[in-house]
């Protein structure tokens, strides 16, 4: 299925979130401009099916994650804090999930978007194992987005975090987890298996 991406003129670990519900359904259609890295308003959405080359949604469970289901991610910077409003609909039903920003684009497998976006890296972590350590693999260096379906399976997730995107780093995916995000030291930042992806504008 084909996916699309929005953008509106308004990398390393691994949700404060505030939960509304019903979520709005996106509708995909063309690119139009602004970027994370651009300090400018923006936002992605995407139909999700599997991986296909240039798609923007992909699915690596289609259990969890069915193929037609939709998100849409608002990147919402600001002089010194950014918002990023997470929205979905067509998941399972009254389920956790994990959701986090990521530093690469969606690919193949989930492995491909890399580690968790963080705003002051981690010195130990490397992509594999990733930052664990709650000192940076926390929703205030990072970006959590957990959220909890409705009956119908949307919902509507929100991070705001004190400091904006660094530009020549900025997040380049959102990355949907099977799990809801650990914070104990040694599994802080982990939500389980990576089931679908969102590319961001870069």
């Amino acid at each position: 299925m084909t996916t699309a991406l929005i953008l509106t003129p308004a990398l390393l670990a691994g949700c404060a979130e505030d939960i509304d519900e019903p979520a709005v359904v996106p509708t995909p259609s063309a690119a139009t401009g602004g970027s994370p890295a651009s300090g400018t308003p923006a936002t992605a959405t995407g139909t999700f099916a599997p991986y296909a080359a240039g798609a923007t949604a992909v699915t690596y469970d289609s259990a969890l994650v069915p193929a037609g289901a939709t998100a849409a991610v608002n990147l919402m910077p600001a002089a010194d804090s950014t918002a990023v409003q997470l929205t979905v609909s067509g998941l399972q039903p009254s389920r956790g999930y994990g959701a986090h920003l990521h530093v690469n684009p969606c690919g193949p497998t989930g492995d491909a978007a890399g580690p968790h976006y963080q705003q002051q890296a981690d010195p130990a972590a490397s992509a594999s194992p990733p930052s664990v350590d709650p000192s940076y693999a926390n929703p205030r260096n990072e970006v959590w987005l957990d959220f909890t379906t409705d009956a119908g399976g949307n919902a509507t997730a929100t991070a705001t975090q004190p400091w904006v995107f660094d530009p020549p780093r900025a997040p380049r995916s959102l990355v949907i987890h099977a799990q809801t995000t650990k914070t104990a030291p040694g599994e802080a930042g982990s939500a389980g298996t990576r089931v679908g992806c969102l590319t961001l504008p870069g």
